[in-house]
């Protein structure tokens, strides 16, 4: 007698399991973030998509110094649990190199797994589901990522050449009553301007005459070309209480390490503490004791001069190559540090319907749309100068040119 739980019909086939997806990921099957890096990765492409430190400009012998320093005399603290806030040593180091433009404190840093984790952290902290955040347009895609993803309604500011214009960010906050403001005053991504003195006074005083608190997004600001600096916006009279600024090791001593830190002031730190815990309990003790070592023992100002030398070259290379290939009309941005430049073709252009035939002939940028919270500019590409040498540069500027022509 067969059993009750057998069959001789034949048995149905079923559609593959599905995990159900949260809403906020729903048709995300891929990211402008993971595509830069599958991009980077293909050997027989030149990328300029991704903002990708060349690595034989990394300070190896003095990490390798400081990780064996870390581990020989502090080998079972390092591979243990750590704090939220982040280990004392580096919090220390991260208030002594910030406090050269900015008063700051240990117990006013904490610190996040890269600028990117900050993001997110800042975003679990502060926003619920339809809270308004106003950015610059284009702004850094990964940021609207983190905050769309909290359900937040990002807005896109009016731009020039100087960064987010104060009278359009007075009128934004007056319609959309926004949560926040995110900016990246310095060498922004992805168009590499920076805010001059006066206009971040004037922003600063639109904030502060709307009482709106400010997300500022500095991981490029050590990256002059020149030398000089630029004064976070959150060091102006009045900013620092209403401020989260943001820094990160990952464009100065290398990406792979993944440490960054968040300063604040007030009740904020402790909640920015909470949600640190719920997302991944503390960075890795390793690696933070390994980059105070550096920052306490290594010469980081020094490195990073030799760097953004090697950066300049290479921004020269890439600018002066794209210049002649250009069409007429066309607008490429002169950025005085940091990693990109960003280029806007013209409305007879479609920098993503383009990428597919620059790939085919062996080079890679980012379309600007994905850079845009609305109204994006798709004539627009965001390129990196900062991985290739002058000569690889300007032969894979030649090959876009090609292509460019054959869209024009």
């Amino acid at each position: 007698m067969p059993s009750p739980l057998s069959s001789s019909a034949p048995a149905r086939p079923h559609a593959p399991f599905a995990f159900p997806v949260a809403a906020r990921y729903a048709g995300m099957e891929s990211s402008p973030l993971k595509d830069i890096f599958a991009l980077a990765a293909r050997p027989d492409v030149v990328s300029f998509a991704g903002g990708i430190p060349d690595p034989s400009l990394f300070a190896l012998a003095d990490i390798a110094e400081c990780y064996d320093h870390v581990l020989r005399l502090h080998g079972s603290r390092a591979l243990q649990y750590g704090q939220s806030e982040g280990e004392l040593e580096l919090r220390e180091q991260a208030a002594r190199r910030l406090s050269r433009d900015l008063p700051t404190s240990a117990e006013q840093i904490r610190i996040t797994s890269g600028s990117q984790e900050g993001l997110f952290v800042a975003a679990e902290a502060l926003l619920e589901t339809g809270d308004v955040v106003l950015v610059e347009s284009p702004t850094y895609l990964a940021a609207v990522q983190a905050f769309a993803v909290h359900g937040a309604r990002m807005v896109g500011v009016q731009t020039d050449e100087h960064g987010v214009l104060p009278d359009a960010l007075d009128r934004a906050i007056r319609t959309h009553r926004p949560k926040l403001v995110y900016l990246i005053p310095t060498f922004q991504n992805p168009t590499g301007r920076t805010m001059p003195q006066e206009r971040r006074e004037q922003v600063a005083e639109v904030l502060l005459r709307h009482d709106v608190p400010l997300i500022e997004d500095d991981p490029y600001g050590e990256l002059s070309f020149d030398g000089s600096r630029h004064r976070p916006i959150a060091a102006l009279p009045g900013m620092s209480e209403r401020t989260l600024l943001m820094k990160s090791m990952s464009k100065l001593m290398s990406p792979g390490v993944r440490i960054g830190w968040i300063r604040a002031e007030g009740p904020i730190l402790q909640t920015l503490a909470v949600a640190k815990a719920a997302i991944s309990m503390q960075s890795s003790v390793v690696d933070q004791l390994t980059v105070a070592r550096y920052l306490e023992a290594k010469d980081l100002d020094a490195h990073v001069a030799s760097v953004t030398g090697i950066y300049r070259e290479r921004r020269d290379a890439l600018a002066g190559a794209l210049a002649p290939i250009l069409p007429a009309g066309a607008h490429i941005t002169d950025p005085e540090g940091g990693m990109f430049l960003w280029a806007s073709l013209g409305e007879a252009y479609d920098a993503q319907a383009m990428l597919a035939d620059a790939v085919a002939a062996g080079v890679a940028y980012l379309p600007g749309w994905s850079f845009f919270a609305e109204n994006p500019d798709r004539s627009s590409m965001r390129l990196s100068f900062v991985t290739h040498s002058p000569e690889v540069i300007r032969a894979a500027a030649g090959r876009l040119g090609e292509v460019i022509a054959q869209h024009g």
